[in-house]
């Protein structure tokens, strides 16, 4: 009897359609890291910001406590509320 030679069934290459839906979902992944990087660096650069207005803030605030003393201002509209007015209402 003679050796038969055995062949190689397995495919070399997946099929045109699996390919293209692979490197679709691929694209898809990196577009979405692409995005989450841009946000990334939105966020960084928006926690400067906030950092910077935190800084200008507790300047105001410092400012005020030199004018008016340690005291609670209203934001809305600018009422001080001293330290014995406080004590006061606790009564």
């Amino acid at each position: 009897m003679a050796k038969e030679e055995m062949v190689n069934l397995k495919p070399e290459k997946i099929s045109e359609e699996n390919l293209k839906e692979v490197q679709g979902v691929v694209a898809k992944v990196n577009e979405l890291r692409m995005e989450l990087g841009r946000l990334e660096t939105v966020k960084h650069t928006l926690l400067h910001q906030h950092a910077g207005i935190q800084d200008e803030l507790k300047l105001v605030q410092e400012k005020l406590e030199k004018e008016y003393g340690t005291v609670n201002i209203n934001i809305a509209d600018g009422t001080i509320q001293y330290p014995e007015d406080a004590d006061n209402k606790e009564d």
